[in-house]
């Protein structure tokens, strides 16, 4: 990130001094490099603005996403794909705390719940590497466990969902069935990919190391267990997998119709939930609508640095010239210039993307309606900062061999990237 924060602005600066020192410009006219400085300007201003115009949206999102984790939508989330990942992880026991650990992660990202889910990533993995005979090396049941994590199936992208609202847009759940899509697709390749590449990248043949049963994970007592409860049976998992199926050709043919119901829906659905489940709403949205507010403040600087760096890509034109390059290579094949940063950036840095997502639907020729801003927005919502989780997962257990472990994460985010720009081509055509 650091070396993409300081290209984008030293780009910037080099085009903008060749046009200065090229050319000969106006008194009257403003010159290069003051079109490059009120760029700046306005683009720091533009992305505390922005900030401050998300924070009412993103306080509404994660506080209705508060009321359903403490209504228990996660454990019943966690108990319908029980039975799935007991068949996708045979090395790992049905009763160990990691398979406890992975089914929660799966469940709170596929609830939007980063927050949460990166606990109980790093608890499952911390649990995964009791069971390793190999310390310091990956084993299948990490490798698959990440690549899934990278993809993740995610049911309300609520983060970008909120940018939209906050950037104007008519419709701000239309990326719904667009992110549903595509990261099915990606976890579908995380699973086949991890599977097919581990037969490439054998473990050590040396005699296995013997582990420390008793190592656990932080915060926990030795054998401490992961709070899940048992799966429901293996017919309701299937049904429930069908059903999240069967909704996306359903949302491809009427997304449209339903698209404008779905935030009231999600507002009055989420509510009626917790209430039902004896949750006390207002405190609990109350709580979740502090820590939104507290997530907008915070992202604040990241924006900052971003927008001006992007806005100094802009205003110097080397972003023009970077557009009129690649238009004819990507267009062809339904990804336009314009987006191609965004997917290049989105495995290597989430705030980047985050920050560079809202600078391209902040562009009025682009807008978050338009093709290119509904393509952005699932791109961001359907894939995953690959080399930040990697970092960070192995990096607690401190394996150094990941085996296929990246192969299999970018398998994914390559699936996703095509499935994104595929569903995106079918349902908004000529936006």
């Amino acid at each position: 990130m650091n070396r993409l924060f300081f290209a984008l602005v030293f780009l910037g600066f080099l085009v903008t001094a060749w046009h200065q020192m090229a050319g000969v410009p106006v008194v009257t006219d403003p010159s290069p490099m003051q079109i490059l400085t009120k760029g700046m300007v306005d683009a720091a201003t533009a992305s505390v603005t922005l900030a401050m115009g998300l924070v009412g949206v993103m306080t509404l999102f994660l506080g209705l996403i508060k009321v359903a984790e403490q209504g228990g939508l996660l454990t019943i989330l966690a108990r319908l794909i029980r039975p799935i990942m007991v068949r996708l992880f045979p090395d790992v026991p049905a009763d160990h705390p990691a398979m406890g650990a992975m089914i929660l992660n799966m469940a709170a990202n596929a609830l939007g719940l980063g927050n949460a889910a990166t606990p109980f990533g790093i608890r499952a993995m911390h649990e995964l590497d009791r069971l390793n005979p190999h310390p310091g090396t990956a084993t299948n049941a990490m490798a698959l466990f990440l690549a899934i994590n990278t993809a993740s199936i995610t049911l309300v992208p609520s983060s970008v969902i909120a940018v939209r609202a906050s950037l104007g847009s008519h419709d701000p759940a239309a990326i719904l069935p667009t992110t549903l899509f595509a990261t099915v697709c990606a976890t579908l390749a995380a699973i086949l990919s991890a599977k097919a590449y581990q037969s490439f990248f054998p473990l050590p043949t040396g005699e296995p190391t013997a582990n420390e049963t008793n190592r656990t994970a932080p915060g926990m007592a030795p054998g401490g267990e992961i709070p899940c409860d048992e799966g429901y049976p293996v017919w309701v998992s299937v049904m429930a997998i069908g059903v999240l199926l069967g909704l996306i050709p359903l949302t491809i043919v009427y997304g449209k119709l339903f698209s404008a119901w779905v935030i009231p829906g999600m507002v009055t659905g989420f509510l009626g939930f917790g209430l039902l489940r004896g949750v006390r709403v207002y405190e609990s949205f109350v709580e979740g609508a502090r820590e939104g507010f507290e997530v907008a403040v915070r992202i604040i600087p990241y924006l900052v640095a971003i927008l001006v760096a992007v806005g100094m890509f802009r205003s110097s034109g080397a972003m023009a010239y970077l557009v009129a390059f690649l238009s004819p290579l990507t267009t062809p094949l339904g990804l336009p210039a314009e987006a191609l940063p965004m997917a290049l950036l989105r495995p290597f840095s989430g705030s980047g993307a985050y920050g560079l997502m809202t600078a391209i639907m902040q562009d009025p020729a682009i807008g978050p309606d338009g093709y290119v801003g509904l393509l952005v927005s699932t791109i961001q919502g359907s894939t995953e900062t690959t080399f930040y989780v990697l970092a960070v997962y192995l990096g607690a257990i401190q394996v150094r061999r990941m085996r296929h472990t990246l192969a299999a994460a970018l398998t994914a985010d390559v699936v996703g990237l095509a499935a994104a720009v595929f569903i995106c081509s079918l349902l908004f055509p000529g936006r």
